[in-house]
Protein backbone atom coordinates (compact mmCIF):
# COMPACT_ATOMS: atom_id res chain seq x y z
CA UNK A 1 0.00 0.00 0.00
CA UNK A 2 2.41 2.75 0.54
CA UNK A 3 4.02 2.20 -3.11
CA UNK A 4 0.29 3.46 -3.98
CA UNK A 5 0.31 5.85 -1.41
CA UNK A 6 3.58 7.22 -2.40
CA UNK A 7 2.49 7.55 -6.15
CA UNK A 8 -0.48 9.21 -5.30
CA UNK A 9 1.77 11.81 -3.46
CA UNK A 10 3.78 12.29 -6.36
CA UNK A 11 0.76 12.96 -8.75
CA UNK A 12 -1.05 14.96 -6.26
CA UNK A 13 1.79 17.27 -6.18
CA UNK A 14 1.90 17.49 -9.68
CA UNK A 15 -1.49 18.21 -10.35
CA UNK A 16 -1.34 21.13 -7.48
CA UNK A 17 1.88 22.68 -9.38
CA UNK A 18 -0.07 22.68 -12.71
CA UNK A 19 -3.24 23.64 -11.58
CA UNK A 20 -1.01 26.68 -9.41
CA UNK A 21 0.44 27.44 -12.78
CA UNK A 22 -2.77 27.87 -14.67
CA UNK A 23 -4.03 30.01 -11.93
CA UNK A 24 -0.98 32.13 -11.62
CA UNK A 25 -1.31 33.57 -15.35
CA UNK A 26 -3.65 35.41 -14.42
CA UNK A 27 -2.98 35.81 -10.42
CA UNK A 28 0.10 37.43 -8.27
CA UNK A 29 2.35 34.88 -7.16
CA UNK A 30 2.48 35.60 -3.48
CA UNK A 31 -1.23 35.64 -3.36
CA UNK A 32 -1.52 32.54 -5.25
CA UNK A 33 1.44 31.39 -3.22
CA UNK A 34 -0.58 32.10 0.20
CA UNK A 35 -4.10 30.72 -1.38
CA UNK A 36 -2.47 27.42 -1.54
CA UNK A 37 -1.66 27.51 2.22
CA UNK A 38 -5.05 28.78 3.10
CA UNK A 39 -7.17 26.15 1.47
CA UNK A 40 -5.24 23.29 2.82
CA UNK A 41 -5.28 24.96 6.30
CA UNK A 42 -8.29 22.91 7.59
CA UNK A 43 -6.79 19.45 6.86
CA UNK A 44 -3.60 20.67 8.84
CA UNK A 45 -5.96 21.90 11.58
CA UNK A 46 -8.38 18.80 11.69
CA UNK A 47 -5.44 16.65 11.99
CA UNK A 48 -4.01 17.89 14.63
CA UNK A 49 -7.56 17.11 16.78
CA UNK A 50 -6.60 13.59 15.81
CA UNK A 51 -3.22 12.64 17.38
CA UNK A 52 -1.21 13.03 19.80
CA UNK A 53 0.67 16.51 20.82
CA UNK A 54 4.59 14.88 21.34
CA UNK A 55 6.71 16.62 24.36
CA UNK A 56 8.23 19.28 21.97
CA UNK A 57 12.20 19.69 23.20
CA UNK A 58 14.61 23.01 22.23
CA UNK A 59 15.79 21.10 19.21
CA UNK A 60 12.57 20.31 17.87
CA UNK A 61 12.19 24.26 18.29
CA UNK A 62 15.59 25.52 16.92
CA UNK A 63 14.92 23.01 14.29
CA UNK A 64 11.85 24.53 12.96
CA UNK A 65 12.13 28.41 13.46
CA UNK A 66 15.41 28.02 11.85
CA UNK A 67 13.68 26.38 8.89
CA UNK A 68 10.50 28.15 8.44
CA UNK A 69 12.41 31.72 7.12
CA UNK A 70 13.89 29.23 4.55
CA UNK A 71 10.59 27.54 3.71
CA UNK A 72 8.96 30.78 3.29
CA UNK A 73 11.95 32.08 0.52
CA UNK A 74 11.58 28.63 -1.33
CA UNK A 75 7.85 29.31 -1.59
CA UNK A 76 8.32 32.12 -3.11
CA UNK A 77 11.15 31.25 -5.44
CA UNK A 78 8.89 27.98 -6.32
CA UNK A 79 5.98 29.88 -6.98
CA UNK A 80 7.55 32.52 -9.00
CA UNK A 81 9.48 29.60 -11.24
CA UNK A 82 6.34 28.14 -11.60
CA UNK A 83 4.61 31.52 -13.46
CA UNK A 84 7.71 32.75 -15.35
CA UNK A 85 8.73 29.40 -17.15
CA UNK A 86 7.98 26.07 -18.79
CA UNK A 87 6.69 23.72 -15.85
CA UNK A 88 8.48 20.89 -17.70
CA UNK A 89 11.78 22.82 -17.49
CA UNK A 90 11.16 24.03 -14.09
CA UNK A 91 10.26 20.86 -12.05
CA UNK A 92 12.86 18.19 -12.76
CA UNK A 93 15.64 20.80 -11.44
CA UNK A 94 13.71 19.74 -7.63
CA UNK A 95 15.97 16.77 -8.16
CA UNK A 96 18.56 18.30 -7.61
CA UNK A 97 18.20 18.79 -4.04
CA UNK A 98 20.19 15.35 -2.78
CA UNK A 99 23.32 17.24 -4.85
CA UNK A 100 23.24 20.08 -2.32
CA UNK A 101 22.38 17.94 0.59
CA UNK A 102 25.24 16.25 0.50
CA UNK A 103 26.88 19.15 2.04
CA UNK A 104 23.89 19.95 4.03
CA UNK A 105 23.14 16.63 5.16
CA UNK A 106 26.57 16.11 6.69
CA UNK A 107 26.66 19.47 8.31
CA UNK A 108 23.60 19.32 10.01
CA UNK A 109 23.30 15.86 9.92
CA UNK A 110 26.07 13.84 9.95
CA UNK A 111 25.31 11.71 7.06
CA UNK A 112 27.88 11.18 4.32
CA UNK A 113 27.52 9.62 0.74
CA UNK A 114 28.31 6.01 -0.65
CA UNK A 115 29.42 5.27 -4.11
CA UNK A 116 26.14 4.93 -5.67
CA UNK A 117 25.23 8.31 -4.08
CA UNK A 118 28.14 9.61 -6.14
CA UNK A 119 26.83 8.04 -9.26
CA UNK A 120 23.74 9.38 -8.91
CA UNK A 121 25.42 12.83 -8.66
CA UNK A 122 26.85 12.34 -12.16
CA UNK A 123 23.41 11.59 -13.38
CA UNK A 124 21.57 14.13 -12.20
CA UNK A 125 24.05 16.28 -14.04
CA UNK A 126 23.95 14.79 -16.63
CA UNK A 127 20.04 14.95 -16.84
CA UNK A 128 19.91 19.00 -15.97
CA UNK A 129 22.16 19.17 -19.10
CA UNK A 130 19.86 17.32 -21.21
CA UNK A 131 17.00 19.65 -20.53
CA UNK A 132 18.40 21.72 -23.33
CA UNK A 133 20.65 19.64 -25.40
CA UNK A 134 18.49 20.50 -28.47
CA UNK A 135 21.54 23.94 -28.00
CA UNK A 136 24.19 21.45 -28.21
CA UNK A 137 24.21 21.91 -32.07
CA UNK A 138 25.62 25.51 -31.47
CA UNK A 139 28.19 24.64 -28.61
CA UNK A 140 29.27 21.81 -26.26
CA UNK A 141 28.10 24.19 -23.47
CA UNK A 142 25.21 26.07 -24.81
CA UNK A 143 22.79 23.47 -22.89
CA UNK A 144 24.34 25.01 -19.62
CA UNK A 145 24.41 28.68 -20.75
CA UNK A 146 20.53 27.70 -21.50
CA UNK A 147 19.76 26.34 -17.74
CA UNK A 148 21.28 30.24 -16.81
CA UNK A 149 19.38 32.20 -19.05
CA UNK A 150 16.02 30.80 -17.97
CA UNK A 151 14.97 32.68 -15.08
CA UNK A 152 12.49 29.98 -13.97
CA UNK A 153 15.31 27.58 -14.19
CA UNK A 154 18.13 29.43 -12.00
CA UNK A 155 14.95 30.24 -9.35
CA UNK A 156 14.07 26.44 -8.92
CA UNK A 157 17.81 25.50 -8.55
CA UNK A 158 17.71 27.70 -5.54
CA UNK A 159 14.78 26.31 -4.47
CA UNK A 160 16.51 22.78 -4.85
CA UNK A 161 19.51 24.36 -2.18
CA UNK A 162 16.90 25.85 -0.12
CA UNK A 163 15.57 22.52 0.50
CA UNK A 164 18.30 20.36 0.93
CA UNK A 165 18.34 22.85 4.17
CA UNK A 166 15.03 23.09 5.40
CA UNK A 167 14.81 18.88 4.64
CA UNK A 168 17.55 17.94 6.54
CA UNK A 169 16.04 20.65 9.55
CA UNK A 170 12.65 18.76 8.95
CA UNK A 171 14.02 15.64 9.55
CA UNK A 172 15.84 16.51 12.98
CA UNK A 173 12.05 18.46 14.06
CA UNK A 174 10.40 15.27 13.06
CA UNK A 175 12.63 13.21 15.18
CA UNK A 176 12.35 15.35 18.03
CA UNK A 177 8.16 15.30 17.51
CA UNK A 178 6.36 13.00 15.11
CA UNK A 179 5.95 13.19 11.31
CA UNK A 180 2.35 13.78 11.11
CA UNK A 181 2.89 16.97 13.97
CA UNK A 182 5.91 18.08 12.49
CA UNK A 183 3.60 18.26 9.02
CA UNK A 184 0.66 19.85 10.25
CA UNK A 185 1.71 22.09 12.69
CA UNK A 186 4.96 23.55 10.21
CA UNK A 187 2.64 24.37 7.31
CA UNK A 188 -0.08 26.02 10.08
CA UNK A 189 2.58 28.17 11.17
CA UNK A 190 3.93 28.80 7.86
CA UNK A 191 0.30 30.01 6.71
CA UNK A 192 0.49 32.28 9.96
CA UNK A 193 3.78 34.27 8.88
CA UNK A 194 3.29 34.52 5.18
CA UNK A 195 0.16 35.61 5.50
CA UNK A 196 1.47 39.26 6.29
CA UNK A 197 3.87 38.93 3.42
CA UNK A 198 1.14 38.09 0.86
CA UNK A 199 -1.42 41.54 2.56
CA UNK A 200 1.90 43.62 1.95
CA UNK A 201 2.76 42.61 -1.88
CA UNK A 202 -1.08 43.05 -2.52
CA UNK A 203 -1.11 46.72 -0.69
CA UNK A 204 -2.78 45.87 2.06
CA UNK A 205 -5.41 43.97 1.39
CA UNK A 206 -6.49 40.46 -0.41
CA UNK A 207 -10.11 39.61 -2.11
CA UNK A 208 -10.30 36.24 -3.07
CA UNK A 209 -13.44 36.53 -5.85
CA UNK A 210 -16.58 34.03 -6.56
CA UNK A 211 -14.88 32.69 -9.44
CA UNK A 212 -11.15 32.17 -7.70
CA UNK A 213 -12.92 29.96 -5.33
CA UNK A 214 -13.26 26.76 -7.14
CA UNK A 215 -10.22 26.39 -8.91
CA UNK A 216 -8.18 27.86 -5.29
CA UNK A 217 -10.37 25.27 -3.68
CA UNK A 218 -8.89 22.35 -6.25
CA UNK A 219 -4.98 23.12 -5.26
CA UNK A 220 -6.06 23.51 -1.54
CA UNK A 221 -7.84 20.09 -1.66
CA UNK A 222 -4.91 18.44 -3.99
CA UNK A 223 -2.47 19.98 -1.76
CA UNK A 224 -3.67 18.93 1.16
CA UNK A 225 -4.35 15.28 0.10
CA UNK A 226 -0.75 15.15 -0.75
CA UNK A 227 0.30 15.77 2.49
CA UNK A 228 -1.98 12.85 3.71
CA UNK A 229 -0.90 10.54 1.75
CA UNK A 230 2.95 12.01 2.28
CA UNK A 231 2.28 10.68 5.97
CA UNK A 232 0.31 7.77 5.34
CA UNK A 233 3.33 6.46 3.14
CA UNK A 234 5.85 7.79 5.16
CA UNK A 235 4.20 5.35 8.37
CA UNK A 236 4.61 2.54 6.41
CA UNK A 237 8.08 2.43 4.16
CA UNK A 238 11.08 3.66 4.96
CA UNK A 239 11.93 7.46 4.40
CA UNK A 240 14.47 6.87 1.39
CA UNK A 241 11.52 4.14 -0.71
CA UNK A 242 9.22 6.66 -0.10
CA UNK A 243 10.96 9.87 -1.01
CA UNK A 244 12.41 8.01 -4.34
CA UNK A 245 8.88 7.44 -5.75
CA UNK A 246 7.47 10.66 -5.13
CA UNK A 247 9.71 12.18 -7.00
CA UNK A 248 8.06 10.92 -9.81
CA UNK A 249 6.01 13.55 -9.75
CA UNK A 250 9.40 15.56 -11.63
CA UNK A 251 7.70 13.29 -14.75
CA UNK A 252 4.35 14.08 -14.44
CA UNK A 253 4.88 17.63 -14.12
CA UNK A 254 6.51 17.20 -17.83
CA UNK A 255 2.99 15.35 -18.99
CA UNK A 256 1.53 18.01 -17.69
CA UNK A 257 3.85 20.60 -19.07
CA UNK A 258 2.84 19.06 -22.71
CA UNK A 259 -1.03 18.13 -21.76
CA UNK A 260 -2.02 21.33 -20.68
CA UNK A 261 0.28 24.02 -21.28
CA UNK A 262 1.48 22.77 -24.99
CA UNK A 263 5.15 22.71 -23.83
CA UNK A 264 7.72 21.52 -26.40
CA UNK A 265 10.93 20.12 -26.54
CA UNK A 266 9.01 17.62 -23.92
CA UNK A 267 10.81 13.98 -25.72
CA UNK A 268 14.50 15.57 -24.66
CA UNK A 269 12.93 17.48 -21.35
CA UNK A 270 11.30 13.57 -20.67
CA UNK A 271 14.53 12.37 -21.06
CA UNK A 272 16.83 14.30 -18.94
CA UNK A 273 13.78 14.11 -16.14
CA UNK A 274 14.43 10.36 -15.84
CA UNK A 275 18.14 10.49 -16.26
CA UNK A 276 17.57 13.18 -13.09
CA UNK A 277 14.97 10.57 -11.22
CA UNK A 278 17.23 7.61 -11.63
CA UNK A 279 20.02 9.46 -9.93
CA UNK A 280 18.14 10.57 -7.34
CA UNK A 281 16.78 7.60 -6.72
CA UNK A 282 20.63 6.21 -6.16
CA UNK A 283 21.24 8.85 -3.77
CA UNK A 284 18.42 8.35 -1.44
CA UNK A 285 18.63 4.65 -1.25
CA UNK A 286 22.17 4.95 -0.42
CA UNK A 287 21.75 7.35 2.21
Amino acid sequence: MWIIYALLTAILLATSDALTKRILASGDEYFVAWARLLFALPVFLVSLFFIEIPHLNKDFWLATLIALPFEIVAMILYTKALKSSPISLTMPFLALTPLFLILASYLILGEKVSVSGGIGIILIASGSYTLNIHKMRHSLFEPLKAVFSEKGSVMMIAVALIYSITSSLGKMAITNSSPVFFGSFYFILMTILFTPIALNKNKGKIIITRKDILPLAVIGVTYSLMIIFHMLAMSLAKVAYMISVKRMSLLFSILYGHLLFKEEKIAERTFGGILMFIGFVLIVLSR
